[in-house]
């Protein structure tokens, strides 16, 4: 999978590059249609400890999948921000796979009404 990472407000270093990139791969063993992902990185200007926000946005055949986090480091960020677009692509793959039955079983029924 494509990543491109954008970091705003600072420059990323070559070892988180690597660190996102390793762990945004690790998506492909649950989906392997995922066109690409994005992910921004972001600093803010708090007093706030927590100031480091990851956003993490995949492209999906047909949709997109979303994921913010706000931590105190982008390595912590990039973990919970994987963990929730995991569940993500658990749940789009289960809806899916509803919607591909409930097509047949429509199909099936279509069939079984023309006799």
């Amino acid at each position: 999978m494509k990543i491109t990472v954008q970091s705003i407000r600072f420059n990323a270093d070559r070892k988180l590059l690597e660190f996102i990139q390793k762990k945004a791969d690790k998506l492909d063993t649950f989906y392997d249609q995922i066109i690409s992902g994005q992910v921004y990185l972001r600093l803010e200007n708090v007093e706030d400890e927590a100031n480091k926000i990851t956003e993490i946005k995949l492209t999906l055949p047909g949709s997109q999948l979303f994921c913010k986090e706000q931590c105190k480091t982008f390595e912590e960020g990039t973990d919970l921000a994987i963990e929730c677009l995991r569940k993500q692509i658990e749940k789009h793959k289960q809806k899916k796979t509803v919607a591909a039955t409930a097509a047949k079983k429509a199909a099936l029924l279509e069939v079984t009404d023309d006799f």
